[in-house]
C-alpha cells in the first residue's frame, strides 16, 4: 500500500474548496456540489472558518490511525487539510496553555449514537438519539483528564407508549427479548416474541444489518466496565420488564349504581407479574389504576377513572417509569466518572444535541427541539460573530458592521414569560375548566396572530384572511432552518406529563430498591400539594442553563451530515443533503463569516508559501515576515483594497486574490521544478561519469595483482614436481638395497627354523604316544565306575523321580524369581510407584505381599531420616494440600519451596531491635508483603508478622507497628483462583480493628503465609479459618464494599500483577 500523501497546507492539492469561507461563487449549488466532490474523494472534513462539517462516508476510512494523531498534533488549525482531529487539537491547547474553558457542539444527524436505553429507529436514522446529552470533561492544571459529568435534554418518554409508522421503541426493548437467557427471561416473566407486547410496534421490530442480541451483550459488558453491579443491572433490568409488561394491562368499563364509570382491569395474571416483578402489593397498584384521589388544603376527594383515564394513567406510568430509570443510569454513570479530588479543575464541554427535525407529523417533541436549536443557532451566530470581531480587534483591523437574520424574533415567539408559545401553553394547563388542544389553539390564533412568523388557519400573517392551505388543528412556524407544520393535537397533554399521586405513593411502597428510589414524592411524610412544573418549563430552564453554560466557554462547532438514508456508502443524495444545510444554517454561517475577510493567515506561513514570487524574498528574507509580505505583494501588484496588515496576519477580502496568489504559486513551483529536474540531471551524470573512472582504475590494478599472483602459482607447482620426482628417484634407490640385504638375512634365519622344527615335531610324536597309553588305562576305570553308580541309581530313582523331579523344579523356579526380583528393585523413593511384573500366576499373592512390605519398608526408612521440624513443616505442607490443591493456581509452584517463616531474621538483624523488644510471643511469620492502598489501588511495603495470638503490621524501614489485630477478630481470608499472590484478610464488624476496613496484601509466599494463618488461628480459637478462592468478592474499606476483580490481561512490567482502581466500588486486579 503506497504511503498516504502528507500535506503541509490547507491550500495544497485541494479538491474542491477545504474552507467553504473561500467558494467563489457562494451559493446553495456551488455549496453542495463542492460537498460532493470532496465526499466523492474520501474527503469527509470542509471548514467554514473555524467550523468543521463532517459528511457521514458510512465506511472504514484510513484517517484515524495512530500516526494521523501525531500529525495533527500541536499543529496549527489552518496548517493542515480539514480533520476533526484539528479542531480537537486546537480545543485542547487552548483549555491548557491559555487556560480557556472549551465546548464542542455536535448537532446534525450523524447517525452515531450508541445508547441502547435513550436510542431508537426512526424513519430517517436506524440509531437515532432520542435526547440531547451535555458532558463536561474535566482536566487537571496539566491537562491530564480526571473525569466527568453528563447532563441529559428531554427524553422522548413519549416514545415509550407510542411509536410512529416505521418506527421503533427505544432499543434496550428488544434487545433484551432477543439476547437474554431463558433463565433471565423467566426470571423477569418474559417471553421472547415481540407480538406479545403492545408497547412494541411490529412492523419495524427487525432492523437489517443490526444484531440485538449481540448488541445486548455488549450494553451487559459495558456496564460492568462502568462499575455498575450485578444486582444493580439486574434491577435495570427488572424496570425495563415491568414498562413492557405494563403495556398488557387493559381496561373494560364497568357502571355503578351512583352512574358513574368505573374501569376493571381485563386480566389481573399482568398485573400479577408486575407486582411480583417490582415487589408492590397487588391490591394497591390495581386499586391506583382505578381511582384518583385530589387533595385540597386537610380534604382528600377520592374519584374513580373510566376507561380512558385509566389508560392515560398507564402510560404516564410507564413513561415516568422509563424517563426516571433513564435519569437514574445518568447519575450513576456520573458517580462512576467524576474526579475523585477537588483541586481547580479546567473544563471541556461536549454537547451533542438533536438536530432539526421535520417529519410528516411534526408534534410537542418536534417543537420542544426546534426551540433549542433555534437557541443554539443564536448562540452560533453571537459567538461566531463575537470571535471575528475579536479578531479585528486583536489584529487592529478596522470593524464593520455585518448584516445577518437575527432568529431572536422566533425564540421570543416561543419563549416570551408573557405571550410566547410555551407560556400560553403553560396558562392553558393551569387554567380551570376544559382544555383541549383546540382551545390552546384559538388562544395562539388571538395571540400570535399578527406575528410574521406564525401562520394558522385563521392567522392574519397568512395570504388571506382565513388561509385554507393549512389544516386544521395545525400551526405553523416560519423557523430560522425553514418552514414546520406543527399538530396540535397531544401539546396540552404532554407538556402536563401529570402522573397520578395515587401511583406514585404505590411505586414508592415497592419492596423493590430502585423503584422505591424513583418516586420520592410517593412518600406519606413528604406530600406537595404544589403543582409540579410542566415538560415546556422545564425544558426552558434546562435549555436557560445550558446556553448560560455555553456563553462560558469558548466554542467549536462539528456539522454532521448524512449524505443518504440508507447508511450506504458512495452514495450522495443531494436533495437530503440541500434540507440539512438549510435547517443547519450553514450559508448564513459562511456569510457572516466571509462579510468582513474571506482568508486570513499569519506572516511567516504567507511569506514561506508564496516568496517565491518575488525575487527580493526568494530563496532567503532577511528582514521581518511582515517587511517580507510587503515587499511580495508590491511586487505583484495586489490592489490595496483586497488585502489589509494586521498585527501578526494578512487578511485577504475577495477568494479570488487567495486563487490569483495559488496559480502564480503552482505556475512557478513548475518552473522551479524544471530548474532543479536539470541541475540534478547534470549532478547525476558528472557523479555518475566520475564513479565510472574510479571503478576502472581500481578493476585494473585488481586485474594486475591477479595476473602476477597466477604466474607465481604456476612457477612455484612445477617446481614442486620436479623436487618429488628427483625425492622419488633417491627413495627408491635406497629401497632397493635395503630389500636386498633383508632377503639376505631372512634366508639364514628361515633355515634355522625349520631345523629346530623337525627336531620339535619329532619329540612331540614320542610323547604322544607315551600319553596315549596311559590314558587308556583311565578310560576303563572311569567306565567301570560309572557302570556300579548307574545301576545303584536306577534302583533309587524308580521310587522317588516325580516327587523330586517336582521339588527340585519348584525350587529352581523360585530361586529364579528372588534373583530376578533382587535385580528389578524399584528406587528408595516411596512415591515410586513402579514394581517389577509378576512372571507367574501361582506367585500373585505372593508378589502382591512383597511390594506391601518392601513399600512399608522404604516409608520407615524415609520417615526415620526426618528431624522434628521437618515433621512439622511436612504436616503443614499437608494442610496447604487440603486448602489449596487443585483450587488455587498458585499452589503447584509452591509445594516445592520450604515453609521457613521467619524470612527477616529479626532476631539476628540489629535493624529491628526496636521492633523484637516489643513482642513478647514466639514469631511464627516474618515477611515484608505488600499492602493495598484503599484509595488508589497502589502498595506499600509493610513487615507482616504473626504470633500465636496475634497479626501484626510494621513499617519496614523505621520497624514502628503500625496496626495489631487479634487472631479472635479475623473471620476470613479471601484470594483468587489465579496465579497471583493477592488475599484479603477480614476483619470482624464492630470489631476495633476494623475501624478501617479490612486488609488487601499481596505476598510472594501467600500460600504458606495462608496455611500459618489457618493453622494458628485453629489452634488458638478452636474454630477453622474460613478460606475464600473465587475472583471476584468483597472487601469493607472503611464504609464502603468494594469489589475485587480479578482480570487475563498482558501485563506492562512482565508477569507481575498489577491493582487499579476503577471506580468507587471497583478494584480490578490484572493477572498474566
Amino acid at each position: 500500500m503506497a504511503k498516504m500523501e502528507v500535506k503541509t497546507s490547507l491550500l495544497d492539492n485541494m479538491i474542491g474548496v477545504g474552507d467553504m469561507v473561500l467558494l467563489e461563487p457562494l451559493n446553495e449549488e456551488t455549496f453542495i456540489n463542492n460537498l460532493k466532490k470532496r465526499f466523492d474523494h474520501s474527503e469527509i472534513y470542509t471548514y467554514i472558518g473555524s467550523v468543521v462539517i463532517s459528511v457521514n462516508p458510512y465506511r472504514s476510512l484510513p484517517i484515524y490511525s495512530p500516526e494521523k494523531v501525531e500529525e495533527y498534533r500541536n499543529r496549527n488549525f489552518y496548517e493542515l487539510s480539514p480533520h476533526i482531529f484539528a479542531l480537537s487539537d486546537e480545543a485542547y491547547r487552548s483549555l491548557r496553555d491559555q487556560d480557556k474553558d472549551q465546548c464542542i457542539l455536535i448537532t446534525g444527524e450523524s447517525g452515531a449514537g450508541k445508547t441502547a436505553f435513550g436510542n431508537a429507529k426512526t424513519v430517517r436514522n436506524d440509531n437515532s438519539s432520542r435526547f440531547g446529552k451535555y458532558m463536561d470533561i474535566e482536566f487537571d492544571f496539566k491537562g491530564d483528564p480526571l473525569g466527568g459529568v453528563i447532563s441529559n435534554y428531554l427524553l422522548e418518554k413519549s416514545r415509550v407508549v407510542k411509536q410512529p409508522r416505521g418506527e421503533r421503541n427505544f432499543h434496550v426493548f428488544y434487545q433484551l427479548l432477543s439476547g437474554a437467557s431463558e433463565e433471565l427471561l423467566n426470571k423477569l416473566k418474559l417471553e421472547r416474541d415481540f407480538s406479545r407486547y403492545n408497547y412494541l410496534s411490529l412492523d419495524s421490530a427487525k432492523v437489517n444489518g443490526v444484531d440485538d442480541a449481540a448488541n445486548f451483550r455488549t450494553v451487559r459488558n459495558a456496564m460492568q466496565i462502568v462499575g455498575f453491579m450485578d444486582h444493580e443491572a439486574e434491577s435495570v433490568l427488572a424496570v425495563v420488564a415491568a414498562v413492557l409488561k405494563l403495556g398488557n394491562i387493559e381496561f373494560k368499563p364497568e357502571s355503578r349504581v351512583n352512574g358513574l364509570d368505573e374501569s376493571k382491569i381485563k386480566d389481573k395474571n399482568e398485573l400479577k407479574e408486575i407486582c411480583e416483578l417490582t415487589g408492590i402489593d397487588q391490591s394497591v397498584l390495581e386499586r391506583a389504576f382505578s381511582f384518583r384521589t385530589v387533595e385540597a388544603k386537610q380534604e382528600k376527594v377520592s374519584t374513580t377513572l373510566n376507561v380512558a383515564q385509566a389508560y392515560y394513567a398507564r402510560d404516564a406510568l410507564a413513561k415516568n417509569l422509563y424517563s426516571r430509570l433513564f435519569s437514574w443510569l445518568v447519575n450513576r454513570i456520573n458517580e462512576s466518572i467524576k474526579a475523585q479530588t477537588k483541586v481547580r479543575k479546567k473544563v471541556m464541554g461536549v454537547l451533542d444535541i438533536y438536530g432539526f427535525e421535520i417529519f410528516e407529523d411534526n408534534s410537542f417533541e418536534q417543537f420542544i427541539i426546534n426551540y433549542c436549536n433555534e437557541k443554539l443557532q443564536q448562540i452560533f451566530i453571537e459567538l461566531t460573530l463575537k470571535e471575528e470581531q475579536e479578531e479585528y480587534i486583536r489584529e487592529d483591523i478596522e470593524w464593520t458592521h455585518i448584516d445577518y437574520f437575527n432568529n431572536a424574533i422566533i425564540c421570543d415567539l416561543i419563549e416570551n414569560n408573557t405571550n410566547g408559545i410555551l407560556a400560553m401553553l403553560d396558562e392553558e394547563c393551569l387554567r380551570p375548566g376544559t382544555v383541549t388542544d383546540e382551545t390552546f389553539l384559538e388562544k395562539l390564533n388571538q395571540v400570535c396572530a399578527t406575528h410574521q412568523h406564525f401562520e394558522s388557519r385563521m392567522s392574519k400573517c397568512s395570504r388571506f384572511l382565513n388561509d385554507t392551505s393549512l389544516p386544521h388543528s395545525c400551526f405553523r412556524i416560519q423557523h430560522y432552518a425553514g418552514k414546520v407544520l406543527y399538530q396540535v393535537e397531544g401539546f396540552v397533554d404532554k407538556n402536563n406529563d401529570l402522573l397520578y399521586r395515587d401511583l406514585s405513593q404505590a411505586m414508592w411502597k415497592a419492596s423493590h430498591a430502585l423503584i422505591k428510589s424513583l418516586f420520592p414524592e410517593g412518600n406519606p411524610a413528604k406530600i406537595n400539594l404544589k403543582r409540579p412544573p410542566t415538560a415546556g418549563s422545564q425544558f426552558k430552564a434546562s435549555v436557560a442553563t445550558l446556553m448560560k453554560n455555553l456563553q462560558t466557554k469558548n466554542p467549536n462547532y462539528i456539522r454532521c451530515i448524512k449524505p443518504n438514508d440508507k447508511k450506504a456508502a458512495h452514495i450522495f443524495n443531494e436533495a437530503l443533503v440541500c434540507h440539512q444545510i438549510r435547517y443547519l444554517g450553514l450559508l448564513e454561517n459562511v456569510r457572516v463569516r466571509r462579510a468582513g475577510y474571506a482568508f486570513r493567515q499569519a506572516y511567516e506561513p504567507c511569506l514561506e508559501r508564496y516568496k517565491m514570487l518575488c525575487k527580493q524574498t526568494w530563496p532567503h528574507w532577511k528582514g521581518p515576515a511582515r517587511s517580507g509580505v510587503e515587499v511580495l505583494f508590491n511586487e505583484l501588484e495586489i490592489p490595496v483594497e483586497e488585502y489589509s496588515f494586521g498585527r501578526s496576519k494578512i487578511f485577504i477580502r475577495n477568494p479570488r486574490t487567495l486563487f490569483k496568489l495559488e496559480d502564480l504559486r503552482k505556475q512557478r513551483l513548475e518552473d522551479l521544478a524544471t530548474l532543479i529536474q536539470k541541475i540534478y540531471r547534470g549532478w547525476k551524470c558528472r557523479t555518475h561519469f566520475l564513479l565510472m573512472k574510479k571503478s576502472q582504475i581500481v578493476i585494473a590494478a585488481w586485474y594486475r595483482r591477479y595476473a602476477q599472483q597466477k604466474r607465481y602459482q604456476q612457477t612455484k607447482s612445477s617446481a614442486l614436481v620436479i623436487q618429488s620426482y628427483i625425492r622419488g628417484w633417491k627413495a627408491r634407490k635406497i629401497l632397493r638395497e635395503l630389500k636386498h640385504q633383508k632377503r639376505c638375512k631372512e634366508a639364514v634365519t628361515t633355515i634355522a627354523a625349520y631345523w629346530h622344527g623337525t627336531q620339535a615335531r619329532r619329540e612331540l610324536k614320542r610323547l604322544k604316544e607315551e600319553a596315549r597309553r596311559k590314558h587308556a588305562v583311565a578310560v576303563i576305570w572311569a567306565y567301570w565306575l560309572g557302570l556300579k553308580v548307574r545301576r545303584e541309581y536306577r534302583k533309587f530313582f524308580r521310587a522317588n523321580a516325580g516327587k523330586k523331579i517336582y521339588e527340585f523344579t519348584l525350587q529352581r523356579i523360585v530361586q529364579k524369581y528372588f534373583l530376578e526380583m533382587k535385580n528389578k528393585m524399584p528406587s528408595l523413593s516411596p512415591i515410586d510407584k513402579n514394581w517389577p511384573s509378576r512372571p507367574y500366576l501361582f506367585l500373585d499373592s505372593t508378589h502382591k505381599e512383597l511390594k506391601r512390605i518392601f513399600h512399608l519398608w522404604r516409608c520407615k526408612k524415609y520417615r526415620d531420616q526426618f528431624t522434628d521440624q521437618q515433621k512439622l513443616i511436612y504436616e503443614e505442607k499437608l494442610e496447604a494440600s487440603e486448602l489449596f490443591k487443585d483450587k488455587k493456581a498458585l499452589y503447584p509452584s509452591s509445594v516445592g519451596q520450604p515453609f521457613q517463616g521467619a524470612y527477616l531474621e529479626i532476631n539476628k538483624n540489629p535493624k529491628y531491635k526496636k521492633l523484637k523488644d516489643a513482642i513478647e510471643e514466639k514469631i511464627i511469620i516474618a515477611e515484608v508483603v505488600n499492602k493495598i492502598n484503599r484509595a488508589n489501588g497502589k502498595s506499600t511495603s509493610r513487615i507482616f508478622l504473626l504470633t500465636n495470638n496475634n497479626l501484626l503490621l510494621a513499617d519496614q524501614k523505621s520497624g514502628q507497628i503500625k496496626s495489631e489485630v487479634p487472631l479472635v477478630d479475623v473471620t476470613k481470608v479471601s484470594m483468587s483462583s489465579q496465579n497471583d499472590g493477592f488475599f484479603a484478610v477480614h476483619l470482624k464488624e464492630g470489631s476495633e480493628a476494623a475501624s478501617k476496613g479490612d486488609f488487601l496484601f499481596s505476598s510472594d509466599h501467600l500460600i504458606e503465609m495462608a496455611t500459618k494463618l489457618y493453622r494458628t488461628t485453629l489452634s488458638q480459637t478452636k474454630q477453622k479459618l474460613n478460606i475464600e478462592i473465587s475472583d471476584e468478592f468483597l472487601v469493607q474499606f472503611r464504609q464502603d464494599k468494594v469489589c475485587v476483580k480479578f482480570i487475563q490481561g498482558n501485563q506492562k512490567n512482565g508477569s507481575v500483577p498489577t491493582c487499579k482502581r476503577k471506580n468507587n466500588r471497583l478494584l480490578e486486579v490484572a493477572v498474566p
